[in-house]
């Protein structure tokens, strides 16, 4: 799949994922209000573990190894959208006073590209080099 293909699909599904995150935001901040910081994460994990089922089977259907590519997709984009969403989120409200909401689709836009770039070069990625022969080894004992 060509790397626009790639980043269209990323996109849709960051799209989803917004309006899981936004959704779960709103709701966590009306049973836990003034805690933006606590609920803007728990909505960011969520949103997380929701984009990753999506890429996995939509994204990088082809991912070698499910497992590895959760492991990395949360240190990179986990990295990337949780201290991105708590220094962000924090300069948006705390400081500009944003609305929370706002603040956070703010959010969501500084972290994508980012996002895309080490899922598509690292999480997702096939570490398999491409139109190289697999390594044979010589079995004949008869030539030296």
């Amino acid at each position: 799949m060509n790397p626009l293909t790639r980043f269209l699909r990323f996109n849709l599904v960051g799209l989803l994922g917004i309006v899981v995150q936004l959704t779960t935001l709103a709701l966590l901040n009306r049973t836990i209000p003034h805690h933006y910081l606590l609920t803007s994460t728990l909505a960011v994990e969520l949103t997380l573990l929701h984009n990753f089922a999506w890429h996995l089977h939509y994204t990088w259907p082809r991912t070698p190894s499910p497992f590895t590519a959760l492991l990395r997709f949360h240190a990179s984009n986990g990295l990337i959208s949780l201290t991105g969403n708590l220094i962000l989120m924090h300069l948006f409200v705390h400081s500009l006073h944003a609305p929370v909401l706002f603040a956070n689709s703010l959010t969501i836009v500084l972290c994508g590209l980012a996002n895309f770039l080490l899922a598509h070069h690292w999480a997702f990625a096939n570490r398999r080099p491409r139109n190289r022969p697999p390594k044979t080894t010589n079995l004949c004992l008869d030539k030296p």
